[in-house]
């Protein structure tokens, strides 16, 4: 397979009763192609608790299936990702999720302060170069710090994962900060999970995941439109990343 931007995403927690009915994280990678196709590699069950070895594993396999590449790595902040990416592709480029990372900061704030922090956190991840970002973020934790300093710690700790995007292309930041091809197979596979309640084990819930998938674009005309918007970005993923995707497609 050619190399792929995946995306590794959280499915809301599903109920699994596998002798006791516990939550459990469905995690899906969605994939872009070379040719600017989605494709969905795989879905894996956790228990919330995973590290690097778990991750090492998924990614290994991932690999032995033919993805030989991967571009850029887009994700929430899982524990021992990046360092099992770095292993298995060491020329990816780890970057967390910057839809992700707001919504959680909102987590921390009162929803009357919401379109206040996102009016002042949004010339941070739209700031021409790293620097100015800083210089942004300065600016937040000044203002908003004292009421809120887990918002402060949260973009502090993801910075280093924040930032690579800024050092982009303003296609290749447009595709980073979107998410609607994640959140519609989300929103969908909710819906699915919520209609049945919870689940007699563990493969009962991947095979409920894998049918919503499957429904999602029955006639091809979403993935026709899809792969149409991501042309120019393609185009800037090539140049940015020193003609790998050209040279996937020999």
């Amino acid at each position: 397979m050619s190399p792929a931007r995946p995306d590794h995403k959280i499915v809301d927690r599903t109920k699994i009763r596998d002798g006791a009915v516990a939550n459990r994280p469905i995690y899906i990678a969605l994939a872009v192609t070379v040719e600017g196709r989605r494709d969905i590699l795989g879905l894996w069950a956790g228990d919330g608790g995973e590290g690097a070895k778990h991750w090492m594993h998924i990614l290994t396999e991932i690999k032995n299936r033919g993805v030989n590449d991967v571009l850029m790595l887009v994700c929430d902040r899982l524990k021992g990702l990046p360092d099992a990416v770095e292993t298995v592709w060491p020329r990816t480029v780890v970057q967390t999720c910057v839809v992700h990372l707001l919504r959680n900061s909102f987590r921390y704030a009162a929803r009357q302060d919401w379109d206040k922090i996102a009016k002042l956190l949004k010339p941070v991840y739209t700031a021409a170069t790293e620097e100015a970002a800083l210089e942004r973020f300065a600016e937040f934790a000044d203002a908003w710090g004292k009421k809120y300093p887990a918002i402060v710690r949260l973009w502090e700790n993801a910075w280093e994962e924040f930032t690579p995007f800024l050092r982009f292309d303003t296609e290749i930041r447009r595709i980073v900060c979107t998410t609607n091809a994640i959140e519609s197979v989300n929103a969908r596979i909710r819906r699915a999970v919520k209609a049945r309640g919870h689940f007699p084990n563990e493969q009962a819930a991947l095979k409920c995941v894998y049918m919503a998938i499957m429904s999602l674009d029955p006639t091809g005309k979403g993935q026709a439109r899809w792969t149409m918007r991501w042309k120019t970005a393609l185009n800037a993923f090539d140049i940015t990343f020193d003609g790998r995707l050209s040279a996937a497609r020999q």
